[in-house]
C-alpha cells in the first residue's frame, strides 16, 4: 500500500500541489487522485486547469479534485490561496511544491529576479502559511521539485535576486533558484525534525514540459527532441510523496528514485541559513 493511503474512517489524504495544471504536475495530481488522494491543484487560471479536473473526473467520477487560484509572482495571491484552503478546515498530508519556470526574464510582483522569486521564495511563503496544517496534520510530506541544474550554481548573489533578469537566457538565474529550492528542503527537513514531517527535494529529470515555455521557438521545439515525457518526469515526484521507503529519511535530494549527494553549496548549512533569514525577512 502505497504512504498516501489512509484508512477511509479518517477520510483521504489531502495534497497540495502547485502549477499542477501542466507537466509533470498534471501527472502527479492525477496519478495521486487515482489514488484517492483529495487533490487540490493550484495554478494561476481556473481555465487552463479544468482540463484536469474533467480528465480526472472521467476516468473516476468520485474523485476529489479542486482548483485554488494561485500566482506565485504576487505574495498576496499566495496569502489568498492559503487563506482559501486553511478555510476548508482540510487536513494537509502532502504539499508539492511543483511550479516553476526557465529562462524567463524580469521580476515578480514583490521585486525579485523572476526565476527566483517564483520557483524559491513563492514556495517558501506558501509553505510558511500551510506549516502548521501540515504539522497538526503528521505524518505529512513536502516534497519540492529543484533540477540537477542546482550543480551550476556556486552560491546566491544576494543583491542580484532582487533585480531584474541580467543574462539574456535567463537559466544562470534559473540555476541559481533551483539551488535555493535544494537548500531549503535540507534547511526545512532540519527544522522539522520530530514533528512528523519529512522534507524531499528532487531532479525530475529534463522534462518536456511547459517550464520550457519561455525559450523561443525553434530552439524549444529541438531541444524537447532529447528531453523525457512528463509521466517519466513525474516519477521522482512520486516516488518522494509515496514510497514508504523514504518514510524515515528527510531533508535528502533525489534523483530518478534514489538519494544522490547535492552540489557542495546545496550542502553549504550556513548558507542554507543564511537563505532561510533571508527569505523569512523578505516575505514578512
Amino acid at each position: 500500500m502505497s504512504a498516501v493511503k489512509q484508512d477511509q474512517a479518517q477520510g483521504p489524504r489531502v495534497a497540495l500541489i502547485t502549477g499542477a495544471n501542466t507537466g509533470i504536475g498534471r501527472v502527479t495530481a492525477r496519478e495521486l487522485a487515482r489514488q484517492g488522494v483529495h487533490v487540490f491543484v493550484a495554478c494561476r487560471s481556473a481555465e487552463r486547469t479544468q482540463g484536469l479536473l474533467d480528465e480526472v473526473r472521467a476516468a473516476d467520477p468520485g474523485a476529489r479534485i479542486e482548483w485554488l487560484e494561485l500566482d506565485l509572482t504576487s505574495f498576496k495571491s499566495i496569502h489568498q490561496c492559503a487563506q482559501a484552503f486553511l478555510a476548508t478546515g482540510l487536513p494537509l498530508h502532502l504539499l508539492i511544491n511543483n511550479a516553476g519556470l526557465a529562462a524567463s526574464r524580469g521580476l515578480t510582483q514583490d521585486g525579485f529576479e523572476l526565476a527566483f522569486g517564483v520557483n524559491h521564495v513563492g514556495h517558501f511563503l506558501l509553505t510558511q502559511l500551510l506549516l502548521d496544517r501540515i504539522k497538526s496534520s503528521a505524518p505529512g510530506r513536502i516534497v519540492t521539485v529543484a533540477s540537477k541544474a542546482h550543480y551550476r550554481a556556486p552560491g546566491i548573489d544576494w543583491t542580484a535576486v532582487r533585480q531584474p533578469t541580467k543574462t539574456t537566457t535567463g537559466l544562470n538565474e534559473y540555476c541559481v533558484s533551483k539551488l535555493a529550492n535544494v537548500l531549503f528542503s535540507a534547511e526545512l527537513g532540519r527544522r522539522l525534525q520530530g514533528s512528523g514531517v519529512t522534507t524531499y527535494s528532487l531532479h525530475p529529470g529534463v522534462v518536456a514540459s511547459d517550464v520550457w515555455r519561455s525559450v523561443p521557438w525553434p530552439l524549444r521545439s529541438m531541444a524537447k527532441l532529447f528531453m523525457i515525457s512528463t509521466e517519466k518526469g513525474a516519477t521522482t515526484s512520486l516516488y518522494c510523496a509515496n514510497s514508504p521507503s523514504v518514510v524515515d529519511q528527510t531533508g535528502l535530494y533525489y534523483d530518478a528514485c534514489r538519494v544522490k549527494e547535492p552540489s557542495r553549496a546545496a550542502r553549504d548549512t550556513s548558507l542554507a541559513a543564511a537563505l532561510w533569514k533571508a527569505s523569512e525577512d523578505w516575505v514578512r
